[in-house]
C-alpha cells in the first residue's frame, strides 16, 4: 500500500528534493540564473529544507520552484542573512511555500539599480520626536529615544538626481496595516509574531519603493510576485484588474469627434 503525504517521514521528502534539484533541465535553469554560485545557491536549499521540519510538509518541487525565484533575483534564502525567505502557509489544510523578500533583500534590489545615494530604514523609539509636514511629506526625527520601545518605523531615501522621500509610520499604522492584509498575522508562527519589527521595516520600505522608488524590472518582479502581494491589497487589487477586459466608452462621453474624413490625415 502507498504512503500517504502524512507518512512520508523527512529522510524521504529531503531525498526527493535532492533528487529534483540533480535532473538536469532544473540544474539548467540555476545555472542560466546564477551561473558559476548556481552549485552554493542549490547546496543552501537543501541546507534550508533539512533544517526546517515545517517546510518539509509542503510538496519539494513547489519549493523547489519558489527558490527559482530568489535564484533568478540573485538573493540568498539563508534565514540568518535576512535577504528572502520560503514560507510555508496552510491553505485549506495544505502547506504550500511562498517565496517572501526580506527588507535587506527590498534594500539590496534598490541598490543595483545605482540610482539610490541613500536608503535607509529603522525603528523610531519612545522619546524621539517626530514632525511631519503634511504638504511637502518631509518627517523630521529629533531628541533621543528614553527607552527600546518603538513608536513607530521610517525609511528614508535620496536618489543621485537630488531627488529625496521619507514614509513614516506609527506603531498604530504598520499594526492596522498588518491586521488588513496579512493573512497570517494573527498566527502565531507569523513572522509578524516573531519578527515584528523586519516586517514594520519591510512594510515602510515597499511603501516608499513602491509610490516614490526607481524600479528596475528585478523590483517590479520582486514586488508582483506571489508572495509579496497580500490578497486585499489595494496594489495587488489594482494588478489583478488591470488590463482584464476591455472598456467601451460610448464618443460621447468624450466628446463628439467630427467625421473621419474631417479628422484629417490619421497616423
Amino acid at each position: 500500500m502507498a504512503k500517504t503525504t502524512n507518512e512520508i517521514t523527512p529522510k524521504v521528502r529531503i531525498n526527493q528534493i535532492k533528487a529534483i534539484l540533480s535532473a538536469d533541465s532544473v540544474k539548467q535553469q540555476f545555472e542560466n540564473a546564477l551561473k558559476e554560485n548556481a552549485g552554493a545557491f542549490v547546496a543552501s536549499i537543501i541546507d534550508l529544507y533539512a533544517s526546517d521540519t515545517y517546510l518539509q510538509n509542503c510538496d519539494p518541487n513547489q519549493v523547489v520552484m519558489e527558490a527559482l525565484k530568489a535564484a533568478t533575483l540573485k538573493l540568498p534564502i539563508n534565514k540568518q542573512l535576512g535577504f528572502a525567505y520560503i514560507v510555508p502557509y496552510k491553505k485549506g489544510g495544505v502547506q504550500i511555500p511562498q517565496f517572501q523578500i526580506g527588507y535587506k533583500g527590498y534594500i539590496q534590489l534598490a541598490m543595483r539599480t545605482g540610482q539610490y545615494q541613500t536608503l535607509n530604514a529603522g525603528v523610531v523609539y519612545e522619546g524621539v520626536e517626530v514632525k511631519r509636514d503634511l504638504l511637502t511629506g518631509e518627517v523630521k526625527l529629533s531628541g533621543e529615544p528614553k527607552n527600546t520601545k518603538p513608536q513607530g518605523y521610517f525609511c528614508h531615501m535620496e536618489l543621485i538626481n537630488g531627488f529625496k522621500k521619507t514614509v513614516y509610520m506609527t506603531l498604530a499604522e504598520v499594526t492596522a496595516h498588518a491586521k488588513r492584509y496579512s493573512k497570517s498575522f494573527s498566527s502565531e508562527s507569523s513572522a509578524w509574531s516573531t519578527n515584528f519589527d523586519d516586517m514594520a521595516i519591510k512594510t515602510c520600505i515597499r511603501k516608499l519603493l513602491s509610490h516614490y522608488g526607481v524600479l528596475s524590472t528585478e523590483m517590479i518582479a520582486a514586488m508582483t510576485s506571489a508572495g509579496e502581494m497580500e490578497e486585499g491589497d489595494p496594489e495587488s487589487e489594482v494588478a489583478a484588474d488591470a488590463n482584464s477586459e476591455t472598456i467601451d466608452i460610448p464618443l460621447n462621453v468624450v466628446g463628439d469627434a467630427p467625421p473621419q474624413d474631417e479628422q484629417g490625415p490619421g497616423f
